[in-house]
């Protein structure tokens, strides 16, 4: 996929060597087509690592592409350069009033704190409320998943008694699901993640369906009727080395965190990891892409609020 980007984003030079289109500012400007609005709010500490994983992801259809950028106002940033949020984010006042067709909201290290303690919780809430009429179709992954599960509808995490730390076998629960189109029988997904839900709670909701799942992982994947809203636990944007990198620095930080499961061969963390999820990766972003995104959306990109969308049972506040 022709994917636009500010010209000047780290993750360019990454995709360059990868071999996946990158298109200018210029070169779409000359396309008659209208590109794909996305917009990516990244809640990781490690912003350039996620931008560069997402991006590869998206990076790898027939369409076109325009991402925007999105941090939280009442947060800050402290594990990228200052001058890497001004040059290449904005601010939700910023952006409020335009419509994308697509939006990924991020997982954030804050899975132990309680949602309303967590610094950013009311504008999350207020970012997750306007989706609903300026987003065609909006993916949670992680503790996006969870947080959005609990504003939307009142499902409450429950905290693992160690952490669920690895790659594991998953299963398509609903056959026909178009997320799922062309994955095989099996298919595998990092976790990394304190806390779950119960499989109960969610059947508990008329609107929302179980699309796949693991034994060990529990629910994978929950869509509404129509994909305005997936929730997905687990990260298969990591790169290879991205559980591998995190089990050092627990390690660094004094965690009794376990070796990752199935990532390392025999188990030794001196050798390579082993990338077993990388196809699937590409098949699902590029799955929801063009059938919750590009198939749904409307040519008039300010047709979006008239999109049918599920009511909600909303949490009570306070």
């Amino acid at each position: 996929m022709p994917i636009k980007i500010p010209n000047d984003l780290p993750a360019v030079k990454q995709m360059e060597k990868e071999n996946i289109f990158v298109m200018t500012t210029e070169r779409a400007s000359t396309q008659e087509i209208r590109p794909l609005k996305i917009l990516l709010l990244n809640l990781m500490p490690t912003k350039i690592e996620t931008e560069t994983q997402l991006v590869r992801l998206l990076g790898n259809t027939p369409l076109q592409v325009e991402m925007e950028f999105l941090q939280t106002a009442s947060h800050t940033a402290s594990h990228v350069s200052a001058q890497h949020m001004i040059d290449f984010y904005k601010t939700f006042d910023e952006i409020k009033d335009k419509k994308f067709d697509g939006m990924v909201i991020t997982g954030a290290p804050v899975e132990r704190l309680k949602f309303e303690d967590v610094e950013y919780w009311d504008e999350l809430c207020e970012i997750m409320e306007w989706t609903k009429s300026h987003v065609t179709s909006t993916l949670h992954i992680c503790w996006g998943a969870q947080a959005a599960l609990y504003y939307h509808y009142g499902i409450e995490k429950q905290e693992f008694d160690e952490k669920l730390f690895g790659v594991y076998k998953h299963k398509i629960d609903h056959k026909r699901s178009m997320l799922f189109r062309g994955f095989d029988d099996v298919f595998d997904v990092p976790h990394s993640r304190y806390t779950t839900f119960r499989r109960e709670d969610v059947e508990a909701i008329p609107t929302l369906k179980i699309l796949a799942s693991s034994e060990e992982a529990g629910v994978f994947c929950i869509s509404t009727k129509r994909g305005r809203q997936i929730f997905v636990t687990g990260h298969s944007e990591y790169d290879a080395n991205t559980l591998k990198d995190e089990y050092f620095r627990d390690k660094k930080a004094g965690l009794d965190t376990k070796i990752p499961k199935n990532l390392f061969p025999e188990d030794n963390p001196s050798k390579k990891p082993v990338v077993t999820w990388r196809s699937c990766a590409n098949l699902f972003y590029s799955n929801w892409l063009n059938y919750f995104v590009y198939q749904a959306t409307p040519y008039d990109i300010t047709e979006i609020k008239k999109l049918k969308h599920h009511k909600f049972r909303q949490k009570k506040k306070g």
